[in-house]
């Protein structure tokens, strides 16, 4: 597969995603860094997402419920673009009923190389990175030329 340059802009678009178990956590960790947050657009899966709303009095996209679709949607999002990073505080000790979509999210997330983090730990790393509040090019797979392989 081929691969072409995908420039992410100093403003993100951030998927935040939290299990039921996570979701205090996710919250907490969220007060923490509002003011890093708030510069960027925020994307949540439903329960997650107007749970943030409401903790953070800003602006946060809701999609549906994971169970319902919304890590789906998100990962729709992020092979066309729209998510450039994806925080997950997902919980690796109980057994999910959308365990599937839970993993095809995670890997859409890496096939199109964005950012994930899994925990409070990593997603320190990822908003104290010296790249995050600027531009960031990487590689992402060229469709239109895989499709165009396909077809002839």
């Amino acid at each position: 597969m081929k691969y072409i340059v995908r420039t992410m802009k100093a403003k993100k678009n951030i998927a935040l995603v939290a299990h039921d178990n996570q979701k205090k956590k996710l919250l907490n960790w969220s007060k923490k860094n509002i003011q890093t947050l708030e510069k960027h657009s925020l994307y949540a899966t439903g329960t997650t997402g107007y749970l943030l709303k409401e903790t953070l009095k800003q602006d946060v996209i809701c999609l549906f419920s994971g169970p319902m679709g919304g890590d789906q949607q998100l990962g729709a999002k992020v092979a066309e673009g729209e998510i450039d990073m994806l925080i997950f505080f997902w919980d690796p000790l109980e057994q999910q009923p959308h365990d599937p979509d839970i993993k095809a999210l995670l890997r859409i997330a890496a096939v199109w190389n964005i950012p994930i983090a899994c925990n409070e730990s990593s997603a320190d790393f990822l908003l104290t990175s010296t790249l995050f509040n600027d531009e960031f090019a990487h590689e992402v797979p060229d469709y239109d030329d895989y499709l165009d392989s396909r077809v002839n």
